[in-house]
């Protein structure tokens, strides 16, 4: 087991005795390189979620945080490791079963919000129910109830162009929590966003966490955000790490 590897398993003890949602052992990802040695993005990565969790990784642009997520929430698959979600081994799984596993299981929330234009804010949220096969009767009032989590019932009827940035994130919040998810997975979810706006969101999101016990893994810049989180790691030249300093109170 290298250094960082005993530094995060080091932090892992539970004292509710629950079983991790999410574990990581031994995860490599590199991509090939023209003319030279493949870039190596993710060396020996070992980690533990537990549900309810809210875990912040931060690292330079470019150290592989993107690529982390994308493996965690199974867009993308590693070279070598495992990843299992409640025990249970994802890599193994075909990829059909992995799409219908992110439909269900997984919520995401990216630096660029990919709402559908010509949606309204309520449509934007459903979307994920529709495509699972809820119908739509159905998935409305789910849906108002998301938006009325985040503040925007009286946007329900807006499109997209006639949102403000936050209100787009904050659609793409709620779409992302649609079909109850396990795990919701955040990437610079408020890079675009002014400062006022991203920690009004930085604030909604942990509230949310809070009250549904919702667990989030977050990629993020921003360092005030990540010391909200209950653990931070750092990702660094292939290596995550977890850093030793508490969170904000």
């Amino acid at each position: 087991m290298n250094e960082s590897s005993q530094i995060i398993e080091s932090g892992l003890a539970n004292a509710s005795g629950e079983s991790p949602l999410v574990r990581v052992r031994s995860l490599s990802k590199s991509f090939p390189a023209v003319g030279r040695e493949p870039l190596i993005v993710l060396s020996d990565v070992n980690l533990d979620v537990f549900p309810g969790e809210v875990v912040a990784i931060v690292g330079e642009s470019g150290s592989g945080k993107s690529t982390l997520l994308h493996i965690l929430g199974a867009l993308d698959r590693p070279d070598s490791g495992e990843l299992l979600f409640n025990n249970e081994s994802l890599l193994s799984r075909s990829d059909k079963d992995l799409s219908d596993f992110r439909n269900k299981r997984i919520g995401f929330v990216f630096q660029f919000h990919h709402l559908l234009p010509e949606f309204s804010a309520l449509e934007n949220v459903m979307m994920p129910a529709l495509v699972s096969g809820m119908a739509p009767s159905a998935a409305s009032p789910r849906a108002m109830e998301l938006l009325d989590r985040v503040g925007l019932t009286h946007r329900a009827s807006h499109r997209p162009g006639e949102l403000s940035g936050g209100e787009k994130q904050r659609v793409a919040m709620a779409r992302a929590l649609m079909n109850d998810p396990v795990l919701i997975l955040a990437d610079e979810p408020t890079g675009n966003l002014d400062e006022q706006t991203a920690e009004q969101l930085h604030n909604e999101m942990i509230r949310l966490s809070r009250e549904i016990n919702q667990t989030f893994i977050l990629v993020t810049h921003n360092k005030g955000f990540a010391l909200l989180a209950d653990r931070v790691f750092s990702l660094e030249h292939g290596i995550l790490t977890q850093q030793m300093q508490t969170k904000l109170s």
